[in-house]
C-alpha cells in the first residue's frame, strides 16, 4: 500500500510460538487452511497457498508444504479446494439506526417522480391504522419538487405522520403529524449546523436540512423497542458474517452511541465492532459529550473511539459546499455546516482527547476549509501521524491533493455513491464532476484510500463499482487494490494494522473463504460472492459447510 508502513505486533502467544519454531520445539497448529489462493493483502507476498493459525492468530503463511509441516495430531486441516481467501472485510464507514414498527414506502424505482410518491402515501394511509407512523427513501426528484413539503402530505395524510428520507439523509419532509409526533413546534429554534425550513409567514414548511433533520433520524431510531434494536442487530451481523465482513465501523448515527454499543454488546457480536461517536447538535452548539462516559474496550470485539462531525451537506439536496456555483443552480453554492474556525475547534478536541477526528466532507469548500484548518492548528508537524479521516472525500479536486497527503490524512470511499455520476455532471458540470470523487489518483499520489459501505452491506457490489468506475474508468482501481482499500488500509484508518488487516504472521486469523475467485470472475458477477467460511480470531462465525477436511 503505498505510504504506509505496517509494523506487525505479536501477541504473547505469538511470540511463544515463533520462539518454540526457531529452536526446535515442535508446536502443532490448531488450524491449517491448505491448497488455496489466499490474497494477503500484504505487498510483499500478496499471494500463498496455505496459512496456519494458532489460538487467535496465524502463526505461518506459504506454501501448502511449508504448512502442513506445522500440523499435529489435533490440527484441523481444511482444505480449501483452491478457493479464494481474503482477509476479512473491514467496512470503514457504516451507519447504526434502529427502524421503529411502522410502514416502509416502497417506490417502483429509485428515483420516484412527487405524484408516485403522493400514490404511495395515499395507498398506505388506506391500508393502516391511523397513527401509523409511515417512511420512505426519495431521490432529488421528488425532493426538489415544490410540492414536496407539509401541505402536500397533510391533504393525503391528516392522520398518519409521515416521514420522507433522502437517499443522503441530508434533508427530508415530514408532514404536521409527524412533526407533532417527533416534537417539532411551530415556534422550533434551528439546532446550529441545521434548520427547519419556513414560509415567507415563518410557518414551518416541513422540510429539514442537516442537523435538525438528524435530530429527527435519532427520534425516530429511538422509537424502536429495545427487543426490535436487538433483533435487526442480530440479523446484520449474521449477514455480516455471510458476506466475510470481520470488522465494522459504526458512525453512530441515528442509532447513537450508547444504543449502537447495547446492541452489539447485548446481541451479541460476533465481529469486531468499532462505535464511533457521532453526535448532534443544540441550539447552543456542537454536542462534545456523547459517549464520553462509554468503555473504550467494553468487550474483547468492541471499542468505543472516535468522533465524526459534517462539515456539508450533499450534492442530492444541492447542500454539499462549493467554490463555485452549481451548474443546474447558479443561485447557491451549497451549505457549510461550519465555518473554519469551529473546524479548528474540532481538532483542538482532538488533540485534547486523544481521539481520532472524522469528518463528512463532500464539497471542495468544505475540504479547503477544513485543510486550512488543519494548518491553522499546527500542520502537517501536529497532524500527519493522527490519521484524521475525510469521509466520502468527493471534493479533493487536484489542487487539493498534495495538501492532503502532507498533512496525513485519510480518504474513505463509498463507491455505491459512484453511480451517482449522472447526478454529479447535472449538479456540477462535466469538467467538475470529472475531477470529483477520485479513486486511483488519490492512491497514485500516495494517500490512503479506504473503502466503507454508507448504502447497501455488499462489499463485492462496491469492490465492482470501484473496479470498473462507470463513467470514468481512468479512475477505476484494481481488484487488489480495492480489497487492500477494503482490508488493511481500512485497518489502518482505525489504528488497527498491526493487528488486522492482512493475513501475515502475528496478525489476528480474520479471514473469509469465498464462493468465487473475486480476482478472475467478470464484474457483473462480483456481487454474487458470498463467504463459505468466515473465521474472526481464529473463531469460525460462519461455515455453510462447503469445505472438506483432510486426514
Amino acid at each position: 500500500m503505498p505510504g504506509i508502513k505496517t509494523t506487525i505486533l505479536l501477541g504473547p502467544l505469538a511470540l511463544t510460538l515463533l520462539a518454540a519454531f526457531s529452536s526446535g520445539q515442535q508446536l502443532p497448529a490448531d488450524v491449517i487452511l491448505l491448497n488455496g489462493k489466499i490474497f494477503t493483502s500484504d505487498s510483499a507476498h500478496p499471494y500463498v497457498e496455505a496459512l496456519a493459525i494458532q489460538g487467535e492468530r496465524i502463526v505461518a503463511t506459504g506454501s501448502a508444504e511449508k504448512v502442513r509441516m506445522l500440523a499435529g495430531p489435533q490440527t484441523k486441516r481444511i482444505d480449501l479446494g483452491g478457493r479464494a481467501v481474503i482477509p476479512g472485510i473491514n467496512d470503514a464507514h457504516h451507519h447504526c439506526a434502529f427502524e421503529p414498527a411502522g410502514f416502509h414506502l416502497k417506490f417502483k424505482s429509485g428515483e420516484p417522480r412527487w405524484a408516485e410518491v403522493e400514490g404511495e402515501v395515499a395507498a398506505a394511509v388506506a391500508k393502516n391504522p391511523k397513527g401509523t407512523l409511515i417512511h420512505g427513501e426519495i431521490g432529488p426528484a421528488a425532493f426538489l419538487d415544490v410540492r414536496a413539503n407539509a401541505a402536500s402530505l397533510d391533504r393525503i395524510a391528516p392522520d398518519h405522520p409521515v416521514m420522507l428520507d433522502t437517499w443522503a439523509q441530508h434533508g427530508g419532509v415530514l408532514n404536521s403529524a409527524a412533526l407533532a409526533k417527533f416534537g417539532i413546534k411551530e415556534n422550533e429554534p434551528d439546532p446550529v449546523a441545521g434548520h427547519f425550513v419556513r414560509s415567507a409567514d415563518g410557518k414551518l414548511t416541513g422540510v429539514v436540512y442537516e442537523y435538525a433533520k438528524g435530530q429527527i433520524n435519532r427520534l425516530r431510531s429511538d422509537m424502536a423497542t429495545e427487543e426490535e434494536a436487538l433483533q435487526q442487530a442480530r440479523a446484520f451481523f449474521e449477514d455480516a458474517v455471510k458476506l466475510g465482513i470481520t470488522s465494522v465501523q459504526d458512525m453512530s448515527m441515528p442509532g447513537g452511541a450508547s444504543r449502537c454499543l447495547m446492541a452489539s454488546r447485548e446481541a451479541p457480536t460476533p465481529i469486531r465492532m468499532r462505535v464511533v461517536r457521532m453526535a448532534g447538535t443544540t441550539v447552543n452548539g456542537r454536542d462534545t459529550t456523547e459517549g464520553r462516559s462509554l468503555a473504550v474496550h467494553p468487550t474483547p470485539l468492541i471499542m468505543v473511539s472516535g468522533t465524526k462531525w459534517l462539515l456539508d451537506g450533499s450534492p442530492i439536496e444541492r447542500t454539499a459546499a462549493l467554490r463555485k456555483p452549481y451548474t443546474d443552480l447558479p443561485s447557491t453554492s451549497g451549505e457549510l455546516d461550519f465555518p473554519e474556525k469551529e473546524m479548528e475547534a474540532m481538532l483542538e478536541e482532538s488533540l485534547h482527547n486523544h481521539d481520532q477526528l472524522m469528518v463528512h466532507a463532500t464539497g471542495d469548500q468544505a475540504t479547503e476549509l477544513f485543510l486550512n484548518a488543519m494548518d491553522a492548528t499546527g500542520g502537517a508537524k501536529t497532524w500527519s501521524d493522527k490519521r484524521v479521516r475525510i469521509e466520502h472525500g468527493d471534493g479533493i479536486m487536484p489542487d487539493l491533493m498534495p495538501r492532503v497527503k502532507r498533512l496525513g490524512l485519510i480518504v474513505v470511499e463509498n463507491p455505491t455513491h459512484l453511480a451517482l455520476r449522472e447526478l454529479f455532471v447535472q449538479r456540477f458540470g462535466a469538467e467538475r464532476a470529472d475531477q470529483m470523487q477520485p479513486m486511483r489518483s488519490l492512491l497514485e499520489a500516495g494517500i490512503p484510500l479506504a473503502l466503507g459501505s454508507d448504502g447497501p452491506n455488499n462489499p463485492y457490489l462496491n469492490i465492482m463499482l470501484a473496479t470498473i468506475y462507470a463513467g470514468k474508468p481512468r479512475e477505476a482501481i484494481t481488484r487488489e487494490q480495492a480489497v487492500i482499500a477494503y482490508t488493511l488500509t481500512a485497518a489502518y484508518s482505525e489504528f488497527a494494522d498491526r493487528d488486522k488487516g492482512s493475513l501475515e504472521t502475528g496478525k489476528f486469523a480474520d479471514l473469509a473463504v469465498l464462493s468465487q475467485d473475486i480476482f478472475s470472475i467478470p464484474p457483473p458477477e462480483l456481487p454474487k460472492t458470498e463467504s463459505v467460511l468466515t473465521m474472526v480470531g481464529g473463531k469460525i462465525v460462519y461455515d455453510a459447510k462447503a469445505l472438506s477436511t483432510l486426514p
